[in-house]
């Protein structure tokens, strides 16, 4: 699935159904697991945690790195999923958006929104993960995948 999540930033109602999209993908990504393998790849709109963005402190209260929003990956991944991006690369610094307006690119001021999760049964089978971040042209660049079947 290549999926673009709610941003939920317009209102008090678009945050609502941002938090109970999470909730129903998570609950269809667990019954269909059960019976295939899942790749979920897609803008998330949250980054999950403090290393997953230049500035936590200053974000702590930015819609995208609210403690609910970020409750909402740690359910998901709980429940059978692993972030791939995480199996190899463990420290900051990582990202895949960047605010055009400020510039944040040049000084890789970012966060981490864009992920590939997979069942847990496919984990061993990711053999890299990364963000291409020298691909231009957009807020986000591409962030990838390779596995064996």
């Amino acid at each position: 699935f290549n999926v673009y999540f709610p941003n939920g930033g317009k209102s008090e109602e678009h945050f609502n159904y941002k938090l109970s999209f999470y909730d129903e993908m998570t609950k269809h990504m667990i019954k269909l697991k059960e019976k295939t393998n899942v790749i979920l790849c897609g803008d998330m709109n949250i980054a999950h945690e403090a290393i997953d963005l230049a500035r936590p402190k200053e974000n702590e209260k930015s819609i995208g790195f609210l403690p609910v929003e970020r409750e909402r990956i740690t359910k998901f991944l709980n429940s059978g999923f692993t972030d791939t991006f995480r199996m190899f690369v463990k420290e900051n610094g990582h990202y895949s958006w960047w605010d055009m307006k400020t510039r944040s690119r040049e000084k890789n001021v970012g966060w981490r929104i864009d992920y590939f999760f997979v069942n847990n049964e496919i984990s061993n089978n990711i053999k890299r993960a990364d963000i291409l971040t020298d691909v231009l042209g957009s807020d986000h660049c591409p962030i990838l995948i390779e596995w064996d079947r």
